[in-house]
């Protein structure tokens, strides 16, 4: 099942690449000596399109490199080992998932004591922190809108809802249990079981299918906001078969794809992680080349930084699921066409 799961995420990298040739907003600029590393917490197929994000940028922006480095394993001490080498390899610059908000925060202050350039990308760091700033899914707002979402096709009544989540570790997995829970309850629906530190296949199946061989019938809905379980809970709904669960889920791996074209699934929110990767390595370049943060940039806020940009986010459903790189596209295309004048200052 690990080999599958990585094999669709590698499927569903390969559809991104068609929207990141075509953002093009910029053209071709001088070329600079700054180097990106993009460097996730560990290997996830969630992932996969921050490495064309960063070729892409490499192209459009005339940036000397901007390479996609995986630690092995999803474990602080090795995503840290291995920014310490690639500082000492000789990047300049770092978009970085932290593997922990607030364990990472000491590496990316030795990153940038040696002159480096940090952004936090899809997770961030927990303040204060050297980053620049975090540019990332507003997690809560997503698993908000996706379960609000869940409501609406559930339809009236007090429904009984299943959320699925990630690792704890994932400095987004809260943000979601609360989001989910307070549009539940703003709906008038419960949550009647939250199975989190699931985003791994292993654990995944075990947790999933044991709790629907058991619960069933006790549950009307489910919200999955995080990947795999998004694509364990999708094949285990098609499993049983009969539609009666309603389901949204979580990003664009192409099992969710499908069974939202096959009616087990109803929808799924979108994340634009090639945009994090594309926008962020852009950004990286323009604060080396001597542009700086607006010290009034209109940052969000979250429960880890004052200093959030939102990457976007989109609910698709049936009639939308065969265009979705289309939002994807328009998501990154929006935050970049605005981005020099909101967020920086450059002389």
């Amino acid at each position: 099942m690990r080999r599958k799961l990585m094999l669709n995420g590698l499927r569903s990298f390969a559809a991104v690449t068609a929207l990141g040739m075509s953002v093009g907003l910029a053209g071709i600029a001088q070329a600079s000596d700054t180097t990106v590393a993009l460097v996730p917490g560990g290997p996830h197929p969630y992932f996969a399109a921050w490495e064309q994000g960063g070729a892409d940028a490499v192209k459009e922006f005339g940036l000397q490199s901007a390479d996609y480095k995986v630690p092995q394993k999803w474990e602080l001490a090795q995503q840290n080992q291995l920014l310490e080498s690639l500082l000492s390899q000789g990047y300049n610059g770092f978009v970085i998932f932290p593997g922990d908000p607030v364990g990472s925060v000491s590496t990316a202050e030795e990153l940038t004591s040696n002159d480096a350039t940090v952004i936090a990308a899809g997770g961030c760091f927990k303040d204060p922190s050297s980053a620049a700033f975090c540019l990332g899914t507003d997690t809560g707002n997503s698993a908000y809108i996706g379960t609000k979402e869940l409501a609406r096709i559930l339809g009236p009544g007090k429904k009984r809802i299943l959320h699925l989540t990630g690792f704890l570790v994932d400095p987004n997995t809260q943000l979601r249990i609360d989001a989910v829970k307070k549009a539940a309850e703003e709906t008038g629906n419960e949550v009647v079981q939250v199975i989190a530190d699931i985003d791994a296949p292993e654990p995944a199946e075990e947790k999933i299918n044991a709790y629907l061989a058991a619960h069933a019938s006790e549950v009307d809905g489910v919200i999955a906001t995080a990947w795999v379980p998004s694509v364990v809970a999708a094949n285990a709904l098609r499993k049983i078969g009969d539609k009666r669960i309603k389901m949204v889920g979580i990003d664009h791996d192409q099992v969710v794809l499908q069974a939202i074209k096959d009616g087990f699934v109803d929808g799924t929110m979108l994340q634009n992680p090639y945009g994090q990767a594309y926008v962020g390595s852009y950004a990286v370049n323009k604060l080396r080349s001597g542009c700086t943060v607006k010290a009034d940039a209109p940052f969000k806020t979250n429960a880890l930084t004052s200093k959030f940009i939102d990457s976007g986010t989109a609910f698709i459903d049936a009639s939308q699921v065969d265009s979705y790189v289309n939002s994807m596209r328009d998501e990154t295309k929006k935050l970049l066409e605005s981005f020099d004048a909101t967020y920086l200052s450059c002389n």
